[in-house]
This record gives structure tokens, C-alpha cells and sequence, in this order.
């Protein structure tokens, strides 16, 4: 079967960071079309400087990385560097990358690959808020027909929030643009924080990709070293959950995943539970399912694949 063609939307991010270098250990399941940079853990400006260092460090300048969306459509940014660091990439010795920028526009790239690459054949992965996945649809609605499946790190049932009392970060940032995405008619797996918070980057774990002794794997472990202080601080959990890496997994390994096609519907209005992702777990409405709403995944399977992954590169 030959790879499954993607862009990967992201905010770097020490998850972050590993979804895309787990996307460039596994060329024979994933054909990375190119990232496009969004606004969100850290502003665009840290989020495109990010993503070059990842691609360097993978030995990869040849990806084309993209800056898009510098704020939400409606809404002021939010940031989350009490997570991520003041860099998003606080942990190993970072460095200004000498790979350019490339100078399309990310919102642009992500309509031009789709009217470019054969009609469902491109699923976009986004990895932080949806601000430059709706803005690509609202520019040219004919590409939203033309996407094969949305597969994106967001969201929250069972555990609810972790940036407000309700809302997961990802939605939070920029709630309108994940409503729209749900509401787009596109096929959207979700990997909300009830599967991301099960995958765990405990110390064993940790050990065992600084064990593998390269340059991407201690990067790796360095960032890991200090993404696992907050959530070790706040839910006195053995490591930090590994979020936006589900995305690429469940393209790799889909088995790995399980959950349940459900409706979903983000709110919008709140002041209370503005971002909150209403999930119809238990089906108690009429509502038509509009996602596959991930519950559960199998976290040693998870994280031999990452390791064994990142021994590649």
C-alpha cells in the first residue's frame, strides 16, 4: 500500500515535535506533503522557528515548512508557555536553523496541495488550533470535498479540561475555527485528552529513546526532561502525555486506537465552557455522529513504536 499523503498543522511544541519527527521516521506509511505553522503553544514567529529545528535535527531541510495563521479568526491569542518554555522547545540547546522558510503562506500551501494531488488523497493533521485548516476552507470552499480525512489532537469528554475547567487548549485558542471543522462535513478523527493523557512519556520510557544514543534521540529526551515537569506538577501523573504524536500513530498503527464515531459540537458562546467539546459519548441526543472520538490506546504499543521509529533517524 503506498503512503498516506499528509500535512501536518502544527504548533510547536516538544509534542509536537515528536509527531513530526515519528512522520519522518515512517516514509513507508506517511508521504509529508509539508508543514504549515500556526499560532498557538508559542506565537507563529517560535512556531515556524520550531518546526525548521525539528526538520534539521531530523536531517530532513528538504521539507518545506510553512508560516501561516498568526492569531485566531475571532479572538485574541492565547499561548501556553507555562507548559512548552518561553522557545515551545525549552529542554535540549536550541539554535537558529539555517533551512528557509518557505514562502507560500500556510493556508495557501494547504489549498494548493489539495487542488494539486488527486481528490480524497491528502489528510490533514492538525496538531494545534484549527485556525489555518478553516481558513484554507472559508478561502476556497472547493478544496473542502477534496480532503480524504482530518485527523487532529483536540478536545475532551471524560477529561474535560486542561487550559480551562472545560475545554482542552487546542479548541480553546480558537473555538470557531474548530466549529467549523466539525461541522464541515470532512471525516474527522479526534485524539481528545482522555487517549493523550494515557500516553504517558514516563522516565522507562523516556530512558529507552535516550538509550538509543543519537542526535534526534537525546533531542528528544531532553525535551521530554522538561515537557513531563507540568502535567508531573498538576496531576501528579509518572510523565508528560505525549498529545499530538496519537495523530501520527493512529496513521501508522491504527490498531493501536480505539473510541467511537459520535457527534461532537464545540461551544462557542460560553464565557463558562467557551471551547468545551460536547461529546455524545453515551448517544442521549438525535445529533448526527460527526467523528470518530478516540477513547483509548495501547500505550506500550504506543511508545515501542515511537522509539523504534526514532531509531531510524
Amino acid at each position: 500500500m503506498s503512503a498516506r499523503k499528509i500535512i501536518i498543522d502544527t504548533d510547536p511544541g516538544q509534542d509536537d515535535a515528536v509527531a513530526i519527527l515519528l512522520a519522518l521516521a515512517s516514509p513507508q506509511e506517511i508521504d509529508l506533503l509539508g508543514i504549515t505553522c500556526v499560532a498557538g503553544n508559542v506565537p507563529l514567529a517560535l512556531t515556524q522557528t520550531n518546526a525548521r529545528r525539528v526538520c534539521e535535527v531530523a536531517g530532513r531541510p528538504d521539507v518545506a515548512v510553512h508560516a501561516g495563521c498568526d492569531a485566531p479568526l475571532q479572538r485574541p491569542l492565547i499561548t501556553a508557555e507555562h507548559v512548552h518554555g518561553k522557545t515551545g522547545l525549552d529542554g535540549p540547546e536550541l539554535w537558529d536553523p539555517t533551512m528557509p522558510l518557505a514562502a507560500t503562506h500556510g493556508v495557501d500551501f494547504i489549498i494548493d496541495s489539495l487542488r494539486r494531488e488527486a481528490s480524497g488523497t491528502v489528510t490533514l493533521c492538525p496538531l494545534g488550533p484549527l485556525t489555518n485548516i478553516t481558513a484554507a476552507f472559508q478561502k476556497a470552499p472547493d478544496i473542502v470535498d477534496r480532503v480524504q480525512e482530518i485527523v487532529l489532537m483536540g478536545g475532551a469528554y471524560f477529561e474535560v479540561g486542561n487550559i480551562t475547567p472545560a475545554a482542552e487548549f487546542n479548541i480553546y485558542v480558537d473555538p470557531e475555527a474548530a466549529a467549523a471543522v466539525l461541522t464541515s462535513g470532512v471525516p474527522v478523527t479526534m485524539m481528545p485528552l482522555d487517549v493523550t493523557h494515557k500516553a504517558l512519556a514516563t522516565r522507562a520510557r523516556v530512558e529507552k529513546i535516550r538509550a538509543l544514543d543519537t542526535k534526534v534521540a537525546r533531542f528528544t529526551a531532553e525535551m521530554l526532561d522538561f515537557f513531563e515537569r507540568f502535567d508531573v506538577e498538576k496531576y501528579g501523573s509518572e510523565g508528560g502525555p505525549l498529545h499530538d504524536p496519537c495523530v501520527i500513530a493512529y496513521l501508522i498503527r491504527p490498531e493501536l486506537f480505539s473510541g467511537r464515531t459520535i457527534n461532537v459540537v464545540v461551544e462557542t458562546t460560553s464565557e463558562l465552557t467557551l471551547g468545551m467539546t460536547v461529546a455524545d459519548w453515551w448517544g442521549v441526543t438525535d445529533r448526527p455522529a460527526n467523528a470518530q472520538f478516540m477513547g483509548d490506546l495501547d500505550a506500550d504499543g504506543f511508545f515501542d513504536l515511537i522509539t523504534t521509529r526514532l531509531a531510524r533517524l
